[in-house]
């Protein structure tokens, strides 16, 4: 086979400036396209383009970039890179940058065939749906309905797909009629990589407002603790002085009496 010797130099060109890239970073992000329409893809790299640069190569161009930054460190990147992935390049510390990310999915439509990642409950109250074949159809996901003002009401919430489960056409059909969106898409991180610490992360989640609820039950904990052992500090001290008010008036009110 014959190569254009042309194309092996932008290839070249390619892979130093993208290891030039890397190695005047902070943090790169090895994330999975597959499956993200353009559209999104899109939106993502423009709504980010101030933080982070997302550069989609060739599956050889990648492992290629890896291999010529010339650290043992960051080798084991090889191991993830796959066809359907891009490299998420930032100046931002590595988690910072995945949190960002998690932030930028959309939600979209399920497709008969997708697997579940979540439970999919339907929600009891009214819907837009008219009487008609639609009873029957929510009826095989086993709904129970009723008719309201002329349209369709659902009586009670329902998970109508465990986590797992392939959606099927019926299910799919009616989540598009109730509006129901169980499908998150966006770049969904596989590994990150710190280039100034020079180490690699996998099995990376972000979930926010778990974390933050988290944080919060472990603040209540803590706090009831605290009062419990006399701890004294600005978050309990308003708790002591209401306790001592409180003695102080029974005490009182037994002096008098």
């Amino acid at each position: 086979m014959i190569v254009n010797p042309e194309t092996i130099k932008l290839k070249e060109k390619e892979v130093k400036s993208l290891v030039k890239l890397i190695l005047n970073s902070r943090s790169l992000i090895i994330a999975n396209i597959k499956n993200l329409p353009s559209k999104q893809f899109q939106e993502i790299k423009k709504s980010i383009r101030n933080m982070a640069i997302v550069k989609v190569a060739k599956k050889n161009i990648m492992l290629r970039t890896i291999k010529f930054v010339g650290r043992e460190s960051i080798s084991n990147l090889e191991n993830y890179i796959s066809s359907d992935c891009t490299f998420v390049i930032s100046n931002l510390e590595g988690f910072e940058l995945a949190s960002l990310l998690s932030k930028k999915k959309t939600s979209v439509f399920a497709r008969a065939g997708q697997i579940a990642e979540e439970d999919i409950e339907v929600k009891e109250g009214p819907t837009e749906l008219v009487p008609g074949p639609a009873i029957s159809e929510l009826g095989s996901l086993g709904l129970q309905v009723s008719v309201q003002e002329g349209k369709i009401v659902i009586k009670k919430t329902k998970i109508v797909i465990r986590k797992g489960e392939a959606i099927n056409q019926n299910a799919a059909s009616l989540f598009q009629k109730l509006n129901i969106q169980p499908f998150k898409v966006g770049l969904d991180i596989i590994a990150i990589y710190d280039v100034e610490k020079e180490k690699i992360y996998t099995n990376v989640k972000i979930d926010s407002e778990s974390y933050a609820q988290e944080l919060r039950i472990a603040s209540s904990k803590a706090l009831g603790f605290a009062q419990k052992i006399s701890y004294y500090c600005k978050e309990t001290i308003g708790y002591f002085l209401a306790k001592a008010n409180s003695h102080s008036e029974k005490l009182k009110s037994f002096i008098k009496a």
